[in-house]
């Protein structure tokens, strides 16, 4: 009922499946201990937020090796690789922990707070009370969830076991790193997409979502479908972009790639010829990862596009929002704040001009008098 309640609000369908993981973890945990669903009580939830902050995260088993024991699966070494929740020697990027993350323990704890408002709402089952309750004065939904953004934000409760979330700071890929990258790459399409995801700003599945009618020379354009408002869109790209384009396409098109302006533009390297997904993407550029030992995401990607935007003095601002598809201006203000590299830069040449103080002489003052100043002061030349 409440994941069909989602679809007729009209949400994306990874929506369902997000909320739905959340369910299934809280299902778990209620199975082990033998409690019905609608028979939770707040200790449980305390209890079930506490266990998510203390264990670990199940290990993802790969599909050739499910159904096999744990000690028969031969798991690569993990040699020159950063430890797990330490900061990445490359990036200074924070790499993925051993334990839940607080964003996912977020997560989790709104869904399942709206899933018993829900049921709470529809009197489902033998639901009393929410196991997890709002803080004090809130009743529903989460913090700020209708704020207008050309107003201050107002002091509201959130969830009474929902973690402190840490604020992200947007990291882009710096010039010298990004050419690695780009030459670490393995094919015209990978390319090509790193280019457009770097000259338009576009999320990475709004770029997959393209036609290759959608590609427009003439005009150096591409349209994109949107996340959120799932409206066409025409974003400008650089010249090189277009060309790695037509270097992919023109030896798709050799192998057999499907052709026709409705036709996706991105598809897999081999046959079946299928149109390439965000895993597929990722995945690729993972695999350029690997090979610097670098730990970026291809939603850096984005932040990098609107960092190189927002430091051209001739882009107005409201041009960089339209680009990246932001309802408010004020969503911008993010990447006002310093780099870790701006200010590890800046510190160190503080210490530089310190030290250069202290070892260089001290300048001589002359003191003597202007010569021309006498002379205005006693109405004569002075010699």
């Amino acid at each position: 009922m409440y994941l069909k309640d989602l679809l007729a609000r009209d949400c994306s369908p990874l929506t369902p499946r997000s909320y739905g993981m959340d369910l299934l973890r809280w299902w778990r945990y209620l199975w082990v201990l033998g409690i019905e669903w609608d028979r939770a009580t707040r200790e449980d939830a305390r209890d079930f937020m506490l266990w998510m902050k203390l264990a670990d995260k199940p290990l993802r088993v790969h599909w050739r090796h499910r159904g096999k024991e744990s000690a028969a699966i031969s798991r690569p070494a993990q040699t020159g690789r950063p430890t797990p929740g330490t900061p990445n020697p490359v990036t200074g990027k924070p790499t993925v922990g051993l334990k839940y993350a607080p964003n996912t323990r977020a997560h989790c704890e709104t869904v399942l707070r709206s899933f018993y408002d829900f049921h709470l709402e529809h009197n489902t089952g033998s639901l009393l009370v929410n196991p997890f309750p709002l803080d004090r004065s809130r009743h529903s939904g989460r913090a700020h969830a209708h704020h207008n953004p050309g107003q201050q934000y107002q002091r509201q409760r959130t969830g009474l076991y929902r973690p402190k979330i840490p604020k992200r700071v947007p990291r882009r890929i710096p010039d010298e790193k990004y050419t690695e990258v780009f030459a670490s790459l393995r094919s015209h399409r990978d390319r090509a997409l790193l280019a457009f995801w770097v000259a338009t700003g576009a999320r990475a599945e709004e770029l997959l979502t393209s036609k290759q009618g959608s590609a427009i020379v003439g005009q150096q354009t591409i349209g994109v479908i949107r996340k959120g408002s799932r409206d066409y869109q025409e974003l400008p790209a650089t010249p090189d972009a277009f060309i790695w384009l037509r270097l992919y396409q023109e030896a798709a098109w050799k192998k057999g790639v499907p052709r026709g302006r409705q036709q996706p533009l991105w598809w897999t390297l081999r046959r079946p010829w299928r149109p390439l997904e965000y895993d597929a993407a990722r995945m690729m550029f993972n695999r350029a990862n690997d090979l610097l030992g670098t730990n970026w995401t291809l939603h850096d990607l984005r932040h990098t596009a609107t960092f190189l935007m927002l430091d051209d003095p001739d882009m107005p601002p409201v041009y960089v929002q339209h680009i990246l598809g932001h309802k408010s201006l004020l969503t911008l203000d993010v990447y006002n704040r310093p780099t870790r590299d701006d200010v590890i830069v800046a510190g160190l040449a503080h210490h530089a001009r310190r030290e250069k103080q202290r070892n260089d002489p001290p300048k001589q003052v002359e003191t003597a008098y202007n010569p021309n100043s006498l002379s205005v002061l006693f109405g004569r030349d002075m010699p």
